[in-house]
């Protein structure tokens, strides 16, 4: 049985030995940690294990940790700048876990969980498109929120605030055009405000 998160813990390190890099655990969410090239198999098992059995999978996301646990590494991996991460749900156990693989920080790829879990078709698109995270094996890989024209990956740190081109309506061509971005960048420094003699009188 693994009723408390400290027993799925423990069960997870028994089965999953050297594919569980670590596991973390802070305000009663369970972190599991796993190497990317066994995504598919503990996945699997983490489906289909009766101990585990979390039969639905409610979200994949990419994270880009630039510059983020860079000094102190609070359960980031010093250098990985790039995860999968996924949340899944267990009805029978009323669990939750959230599983994490780090990914190259060049080409960040790992293997789609499409066939395990069919609601990751989506999810593993928006992940692509958003950071650039290519999921291998995914039956249609393409963007699903930025147009096909778009240049770049939005949600990376280092993609500019402001874009890279702008696009607009052209009458005389009578279809969408894109063009360099024509705003300016600024930066914002906040005003204080004081009122003076505040508080005399």
């Amino acid at each position: 049985m693994t009723d408390s998160p400290q027993q799925l813990a423990a069960h997870a390190q028994e089965i999953f030995g050297a594919a569980l890099v670590a596991v973390h655990q802070s305000a009663g969410e369970l972190t599991l940690e796993v190497q990317r090239d066994q995504i598919i198999d503990v996945c699997r098992r983490l489906r289909d294990d009766s101990a585990f059995a979390f039969e639905i999978l409610i979200d994949v996301c990419g994270v880009d940790y630039l510059e983020y646990g860079r000094e102190s590494s609070q359960g980031v991996r010093p250098g990985a700048r790039f995860a999968a991460v996924y949340h899944l749900l267990s009805l029978k156990r009323n669990q939750r876990v959230r599983v994490r693989a780090y990914l190259d920080d060049e080409m960040p790829r790992i293997a789609s969980v499409n066939e395990i879990w069919n609601s990751a078709n989506w999810f593993e698109r928006e992940a692509f498109d958003l950071f650039g995270i290519v999921f291998e094996g995914h039956p249609d890989l393409r963007r699903i929120l930025t147009d096909y024209g778009f240049v770049g990956h939005p949600f990376r740190k280092d993609f500019p605030l402001i874009g890279q081109v702008e696009m607009r309506y052209d009458a005389d061509k009578q279809r969408v055009v894109y063009q360099p971005v024509s705003i300016q960048e600024r930066t914002l420094v906040p005003r204080v405000i004081r009122e003076e003699g505040f508080g005399h009188g």
